[in-house]
């Protein structure tokens, strides 16, 4: 079982208390993750369809975020399960979530994904100048509810840059807060610029293999 403990209760006893632990599990055992259920962390997230429904039969008060691109043809088989998507990245996608919720009597929190690190041309999101008419328009569907903004960081060892693409985020995500108060996460932080993340605002860091590499 690669279970890194000694970096669990580093980031335990290091983040806020208004920050909240996501751990990523993918590539990684239903063992695996019950050992940190069992530490009483309840907020797992996936980023591939197809691993995350033969992880869905784990205990029911997991509170399971879907974290990758989520292809169109993905949505139906997903939404009974999960208890958030954070890469909400488009209208389209957005009016096909709620169809989907509605079908089924479900009200789904989401969170908008932006992409602002533009170095990484590989990677989706929302851009800055899209966010206002996007939150606006996602206001009119029913059973979504936009409560959150997720943003990755470049992908580069320049701390600096990392900084100012988290900083940017966090002046967009107090921005659109003034007109849509439901707005309540920036989720943004992972293994290698989590501090960084928490630094600059981020109310959810989104941990994976930082955990699972094994003890020292």
């Amino acid at each position: 079982m690669a279970i890194n403990h000694s970096h669990y209760l580093e980031i335990k006893q290091n983040i806020p208390l208004n920050v909240s632990l996501c751990i990523v599990t993918k590539h990684h055992s239903k063992e695996d993750i019950l050992s940190y259920y069992d530490l009483g962390e309840r907020i797992f997230a996936e980023n591939r369809a197809q691993e995350f429904l033969k992880k869905k039969d784990l205990p029911n008060d997991i509170e399971w975020h879907f974290i990758g691109h989520l292809q169109k043809n993905k949505v139906r088989q997903i939404i009974p399960y999960v208890s958030c998507i954070q890469s909400l990245d488009s209208f389209v996608l957005a009016q096909l979530i709620d169809k989907e919720c509605k079908r089924i009597h479900k009200i789904l929190p989401v969170y908008a994904q932006f992409h602002l690190a533009t170095e990484d041309t590989n990677k989706y999101g929302l851009s800055k100048e899209e966010a206002f008419s996007f939150f606006s328009n996602c206001e009119k569907l029913t059973n979504i509810e936009v409560c959150g903004m997720m943003v990755m960081g470049p992908h580069t060892a320049n701390t600096k840059r990392i900084e100012e693409v988290f900083q940017e985020a966090n002046t967009l995500f107090h921005s659109l807060r003034k007109d849509f108060p439901k707005l309540k996460v920036l989720s943004m932080g992972m293994s290698d610029d989590y501090k960084i993340a928490i630094q600059c605002g981020s109310t959810m860091i989104r941990i994976g293999s930082y955990l699972f590499e094994g003890d020292e």
